[in-house]
């Protein structure tokens, strides 16, 4: 496995002013993290593509991503529309992430029919069948079971080609096989219940993860050794007692102390100890790209300082 450079992301989308936003951009920057990115959920949050064109315009550096699009809420030939004027306005420094749809509560609140996920992945397939050509600035005539367009022109040739890089998250073994055939990124994860509630975190131990990159090695082939993998940790929790603090998340997380220590979801530990977890992770499961919750902002700043030596500029 080839060891890839450490990237660090940070996931925020916390109504702010424009000064406020910006001035994010730039302390994320000047922390030395790679990349804004902004999740894709209904509520007080704001829209993805105004925000990351604002972000971008205040840091020269600073990369931004969705993560992810739920392919379900748009069309896909309006998402390419959105995401070719993304990358043009932040001069190639985008990172188009996508996902088939997880979180039931949303569909069921604004009436988009939540389909069993093997719909929704063969769904998503779709739309990327729709998407790539149209980021190359192609028309797109398409007759799927899902979309169906004729001499459709919704996008324009992107300045990164052949399209921004492609950024699929999951955890079930369907969308992270087409994953690994179709993204440059895949941000592991563990699957979500068939119901719809949320990610089962009965997936988060460390062989969970494992089996996981094992799908993705096995569908990927030879073009494993391009892919980045990713993650997104749920909390970062410094502290010199890390297993009388797993402890205390116990009952939240329903593992064993020695089971959320290892996980890949969660960083608990000294900023040395945490350090060298990411170190041992990246060599056991090929994780280089460590994304968290703006909540985790300042604590993982520290860690970032510690890794500078294993990290390269994003720019």
């Amino acid at each position: 496995m080839t060891t890839r450079p450490f990237r660090f992301g940070l996931s925020a989308n916390r109504p702010r002013s424009v000064n406020e936003w910006s001035a994010l951009a730039r302390q994320l920057d000047s922390l030395g993290y790679h990349t804004l990115q902004m999740p894709d959920h209904f509520g007080p949050r704001l829209s993805i593509a105004p925000a990351l064109v604002l972000a971008a315009q205040a840091s020269t550096r600073l990369r931004v991503g969705s993560l992810v699009y739920d392919n379900d809420f748009r069309h896909p030939a309006l998402l390419a529309q959105e995401v070719a004027t993304i990358d043009l306005l932040t001069e190639g420094r985008f990172e188009f992430g996508i996902g088939a749809g997880w979180l039931r509560r949303e569909y069921d609140a604004t009436g988009i029919v939540f389909d069993p996920g093997r719909v929704r992945v063969d769904r998503l397939a779709e739309a990327l069948d729709i998407i790539t050509p149209l980021l190359a600035g192609e028309s797109v005539t398409f007759q799927g079971r899902h979309y169906q367009l004729n001499e459709a022109s919704a996008g324009f040739a992107t300045v990164q080609q052949p399209h921004p890089p492609l950024l699929m998250g999951g955890g079930g073994k369907r969308l992270l096989t087409l994953a690994a055939r179709r993204a440059d990124i895949i941000s592991v994860m563990p699957r979500s219940r068939g119901d719809g509630s949320g990610l089962d975190d009965a997936d988060a131990a460390e062989d969970a993860f494992l089996e996981k990159v094992r799908w993705i090695r096995e569908a990927a082939a030879a073009r494993f050794q391009v892919i980045e993998l990713n993650t997104l940790v749920q909390a970062v929790t410094l502290t010199d007692e890390p297993e009388r603090e797993a402890e205390r998340l116990a009952d939240e997380w329903k593992m064993p102390v020695p089971t959320m220590l290892a996980s890949p979801l969660l960083l608990i530990g000294s900023v040395n100890a945490i350090a060298e977890t990411l170190l041992a992770r990246r060599e056991r499961l090929g994780i280089s790209y460590i994304s968290i919750f703006e909540k985790d902002l300042e604590p993982f700043a520290r860690i970032i300082d510690r890794m500078r030596a294993f990290t390269v500029s994003a720019g």
